[in-house]
Parts: structure tokens; C-alpha cells; sequence
């Protein structure tokens, strides 16, 4: 039996959460670069309630699918606890509520420091954690999980953490969140196009469900080229230091991420594409960090 620490290491399924880490990182940066203002204690709280905000969605996750009979033992791309560790599905409930009330108390600081009407989205951003897999109509089940992932997790966690350093939210701040929209719709969408199969024998109608897997591969694709296109206006326009193109060196993971999907139909057989669509939004993300620091 694998020890407690183990199980609540996979169940935060870490090679995901760079999802969250990263549009934190970035909106800070975009802060700094904006009014030369950073507060360490604000970006560590922001950091640390995202990610565990994040991690809570995984969790609900796992159980939520255990308990309507998506995950087996030999199901991909789970922590796997519940169904080959045999720990109990309400443990894992459990460990997601823990989450969501360490994360609730680092938000109590962060509304401490710079607004009490953050309160009510951060109320947002755990309700949608906890619908995406759970309650009677859950997101994951519909065509619309990328595009609120995207919208919560990419553009939100951006503004956000923009916000509380700066006490203001601007259009070009908007604006620069839009890659990470994307990228992080296009993790939800990988995953999907991975579980395609199945989900549409278990009644799930998501994107991946309605397009088919040539059409879904497509969408993807043209994901990847939204991202890189829309990041080349931004410096066009100002709004991004030249520097920024720096993020041009992660497109060989976007590519090597379309390619592993091609001709393949198991879930296992995707796995690497999956691993590479993460690897792009991480490497997208670090290198647009280094651009924004250049202060060119």
C-alpha cells in the first residue's frame, strides 16, 4: 500500500499544474512590467491558492468519474487511487474540500491586501472546480469545457493576479491573457480528443464527442496557430516587447503535440501528444516570462 503522501502527491496529478502556475507567474510579470509594482506575498498567496484550487478540481475528478463508472483500473490519465490503491472515494472527496479551504484562507489574505470583491470570485472559481466534474449538469460532460477552463484557469488567474498587484485591471491586460485562453482550452482539449472513445459511450457530448477525432485534431491544430498569431500582433501592436517572441521556440512542442495524434486511436497510444500539448502551454509560458523580464 503506497503511503499517504504518495497518493496525495498523484492525486494532485503535479504534471498538470503548471496550468495553473503559469498564468499566475504571467500576470504578475505582466504587473510588474506595467507599474514596477510586486508584492511577494500576494504572488506567493495567488500561487499557492491556484494551485490548490486546481488540484481540488482533480481531485473532484476522480471521484465524481469513479462514482458515475468512467474510471477503472485501467483507465489513463487518473491518479488511479481509488481504483488500484483501493483508497475510499470519500478520502479522496475529502482531500479536494481541504483544498478548497486552504485555498479559501489564502484568499481571505489576498482579499486582505488588495480587495474584498475578490471574495466573490474566488467563490466562482471553486464552484466551477467543483461543477466541472461534479453536481447534476457537470461541464466536463458538455462541448463548452475548453472554453470555461480556458476562460477561468487562463484569462482569469492572469487577470487576477494583474489585479491584486496592481488594483487594476486594463484592456491590454485582456488581451495578453488570450494566449493562455487558449493554451490551457487546448490541454482540456487534447485530454478529451485522448478519451474520445469512451466519453461518447458514457453519453459525454464534449467537443472532441461532436467533431470526431480528424475534426478535433484540426480544431487543435488551429488552436496552436490562434496562439502564435495572436502573440505576433500583440508585439505588432506594443502591447509585447519584441522580446516576447522568445515564445516562438516553444512551437516544436506544439507540433510534436498534433503529430502524436495522428493515425492513433487508443488513449494509450496519446499519451505523448497529451504530454506535449502541456509541455507547449509550459514552455509557452516560461519563455513569454523571460520576454516579459527583458525590459526592452
Amino acid at each position: 500500500m503506497p503511503k499517504q503522501s504518495e497518493i496525495l502527491w498523484r492525486l494532485f496529478r503535479p504534471h498538470t499544474l503548471t496550468a495553473s502556475f503559469i498564468p499566475v507567474l504571467l500576470g504578475t510579470i505582466f504587473a510588474w512590467r506595467s507599474s514596477n509594482i510586486f508584492h511577494w506575498g500576494l504572488f506567493l498567496a495567488m500561487m499557492a491558492a491556484s494551485v490548490l484550487i486546481q488540484a481540488a478540481t482533480n481531485m473532484f475528478n476522480e471521484y465524481f468519474d469513479f462514482k458515475r463508472g468512467l474510471d477503472n483500473e485501467n483507465s489513463v490519465g487518473i491518479a488511479g487511487v481509488i481504483t488500484r490503491d483501493g483508497i475510499k472515494a470519500s478520502t479522496v472527496k475529502k482531500y479536494a474540500w481541504g483544498c478548497l479551504v486552504i485555498a479559501a484562507i489564502l484568499g481571505l489574505y489576498i482579499c486582505r491586501y488588495s480587495s474584498w470583491w475578490l471574495i466573490p470570485v474566488g467563490f466562482l472559481c471553486m464552484a466551477v472546480g467543483y461543477i466541472y466534474t461534479g453536481g447534476p449538469f457537470p461541464i466536463a460532460y458538455t462541448p463548452f469545457g475548453e472554453l470555461i477552463a480556458g476562460s477561468f484557469m487562463g484569462s482569469g488567474i492572469i487577470l487576477i493576479s494583474f489585479f491584486i498587484q496592481t488594483g487594476s485591471i486594463t484592456v491590454q491586460t485582456f488581451f495578453f491573457s488570450i494566449p493562455s485562453l487558449i493554451l490551457i482550452g487546448a490541454i482540456l482539449m487534447a485530454n478529451n480528443i485522448r478519451d474520445r472513445l469512451g466519453d461518447q459511450i458514457n453519453g459525454r457530448k464534449t467537443l472532441a464527442v461532436l467533431l470526431g477525432h480528424a475534426k478535433a485534431l484540426r480544431f487543435l491544430t488551429a488552436m496552436f496557430i490562434a496562439t502564435y498569431l495572436w502573440t505576433i500582433m500583440l508585439v505588432i501592436t506594443g502591447i509585447l516587447p519584441l522580446t516576447s517572441l522568445l515564445v516562438l521556440l516553444s512551437l516544436p512542442y506544439a507540433y510534436k503535440a498534433v503529430s502524436s495524434y495522428r493515425g492513433k486511436t487508443k488513449p494509450e497510444e496519446m499519451m505523448a501528444g497529451m504530454v506535449a500539448v502541456a509541455q507547449t502551454n509550459t514552455f509557452y509560458g516560461l519563455l513569454m516570462a523571460v520576454g516579459l523580464l527583458c525590459k526592452l
